[in-house]
């Protein structure tokens, strides 16, 4: 393998292990010598890569604009395209035009031969029952990365209202619905609460922080037993 390839296998490697990473393992994971693997480090870091780190004591990428582009197979390319066209057509309007820009930059960052397979990717994405993503969608989104607690006004399956204060995990995009991983403060325990079923929604300024990873990690293991 030549030296060029070598080095953008490790530039992935560095970007894709479990970081700081040991030299070690990245010699391992390149099948070369530790002495190949510290000449190829050096070479990254003259070429503009931000390493930081060293010998025995492991290394972390700290990634900036002056290393090369990430190099994607086709097929990546064709992954990555169809599930950002999937958000464009049944995110709210912040996470469509999220998901435009994100696709935007990364094609502006590819080799103009991935460009063209990016462009004109053989897979496309059209939804004839395209869903309408509920209005506190958005809400509720910025309210699972702040980790604050909410109150709404919930029709169960039976068509009772009642009212809620919830702390929300996670949003899971379902084939016809969205539903909501939460803890339910009324009855303290996990629920999985419809947005299409929610009303009157609004942040509270309870906070709970930083529990949130424990409680979905938890809620997680609940839903895979049962």
């Amino acid at each position: 393998m030549g030296k060029p390839d070598r080095l953008f296998r490790l530039l992935d490697a560095l970007r894709r292990l479990p970081q700081p990473v040991t030299a070690a393992r990245l010699a391992a994971e390149m099948e070369v010598s530790p002495r190949t693997l510290y000449r190829d480090m050096a070479s990254l870091r003259a070429g503009g890569a931000l390493i930081e780190g060293e010998a025995g004591l492991g290394y972390t990428l700290r990634e900036d604009p002056a290393l090369p582009p990430q190099m994607f197979t086709r097929l990546e390319v064709e992954a990555l395209m169809l599930g950002l066209a999937e958000v464009r057509m049944a995110g709210d309007a912040a996470l469509a035009r999220a998901a435009e820009m994100a696709g935007a930059k990364i094609v502006a960052s590819l080799p103009e031969r991935v460009q063209r397979q990016a462009i004109h990717a053989a897979q496309e994405v059209y939804r004839f029952d395209r869903r309408v993503a509920p209005p506190h969608l958005g809400l509720l989104r910025e309210a699972v990365w702040e980790e604050r607690a909410v109150d709404l006004r919930y029709r169960d399956t039976a068509g009772q209202e009642s009212a809620r204060r919830i702390w929300p995990l996670s949003i899971v995009w379902l084939d016809r619905s969205l539903m909501l991983l939460a803890w339910c403060c009324l009855r303290q325990d996990f629920r999985r609460f419809k947005l299409e079923s929610m009303a009157a929604v609004t942040v509270s300024d309870e906070s709970f922080r930083p529990r949130r990873v424990a409680l979905l990690r938890e809620f997680h293991r609940q839903l895979r037993g049962g």
